[in-house]
């Protein structure tokens, strides 16, 4: 296993295949022109399937495909074909903002995928193109009809992704909390985090997760926490409402940080291995691939990096300092 100096085993991995995206959404990108990777920087899928199946070697069992826009990929499926493929996983999801979804969902499903996670801040049209900068005025639809096609395809589960922004979501709360009773998909509210392009976070954007139990209790219906297994590192609060009817999550990485169980690794479109979204150092593997390493050692350096990871990211702290990269170049 990939043990931490504080007992932490870590058996997830998310792994971004581009930094590319056909969104500017505002707590992300920056509006204008973006440098996005050379093709030779971005990793091979030979590469991605190398280091994937040594991850596996040292207990990761799930993984995640990320960007980026993952399915601005091109031939996506045949990598999701050979991770699928891969003796031991228990788990592969995929991350996406659900505009190509309905063309490529039952190419994904072909190839083995079944685990959805689908980027929706808002079900407001004017929102949603502002949020996203969308000056199609057809984003939002194009997710909507998504999430559909998903469905029947038989993607299961499917979990719709909000970032939780005070003064924008909890407008729309109600809205959101319906969509997860009347779709059958669970939401999954994410607070706001220091991860913007252009550095103008401010704690009093973040709609906590009090604010929103309190809210959707409110104006939807009773909520009831989800009992989970003694030591799951599962990052959200799970509930659901008490009719039976309808899932919620929350991710309260900023107002009650769930670090002390973080499973969690990462690795950038550009092989830069990472053990906390938000650490300010980073491992190059793609030059340990590129250079001719061998599986011994590249298993070594990432033992080591693991054990390298800290405490906790410390956004509540004065001396928190804010990773050098936006999100879309960490992998979401």
């Amino acid at each position: 296993m990939l043990t931490d100096r504080f007992g932490r085993h870590h058996d997830s991995l998310r792994i971004s295949v581009t930094d590319r995206c056909n969104l500017r959404c505002r707590y992300c990108m920056p509006e204008g022109k973006v440098d996005f990777l050379p093709r030779r920087e971005v990793l091979s899928f030979e590469e991605i399937e190398r280091i994937a199946a040594l991850m596996m070697r040292l207990g990761v069992r799930k993984m995640r495909l990320t960007g980026g826009e993952p399915l601005l990929r091109r031939g996506l499926p045949v990598l999701v074909a050979r991770l699928a493929a891969l003796p031991g996983l228990a788990d592969l999801g995929l991350t996406t903002n659900g505009l190509l979804l309905a063309q490529h969902a039952a190419a994904l499903y072909d190839a083995g995928l079944r685990r959805l996670n689908v980027s929706l801040d808002s079900l407001d049209p004017e929102t949603f193109n502002n949020l996203v900068r969308d000056s199609s005025g057809r984003g939002l639809r194009r997710v909507l009809d998504g999430i559909m096609e998903a469905k029947r395809i038989g993607f299961r589960p499917i979990k719709i992704n909000a970032v939780a922004i005070s003064g924008t979501t909890d407008r729309e709360l109600a809205q959101l909390g319906r969509l997860a009773r009347e779709w059958d998909v669970e939401v999954r509210f994410i607070e706001l985090m220091p991860l913007d392009s252009e550095g103008r976070w401010m704690r009093h954007s973040v709609l906590s997760a009090r604010q929103i139990v309190e809210a959707l209790s409110r104006e939807v219906g009773p909520l009831r926490r989800r009992a989970v297994s003694p030591g799951d590192p599962s990052p959200a609060q799970e509930y659901e409402f008490a009719d039976g009817c309808g899932r919620i999550g929350i991710i309260a990485s900023v107002t009650e940080p769930f670090c002390s169980r973080c499973n969690r690794l990462r690795i950038a479109a550009n092989g830069r291995f990472r053990y906390c979204l938000f650490a300010l150092e980073d491992l190059d593997v793609r030059a340990l691939l590129r250079s001719g390493g061998t599986d011994e050692e590249i298993e070594h350096a990432v033992r080591t990096w693991v054990t390298r990871k800290w405490e906790g990211h410390q956004i509540n702290a004065d001396e928190f300092i804010r990773p050098p990269q936006p999100m879309h170049v960490l992998g979401g």
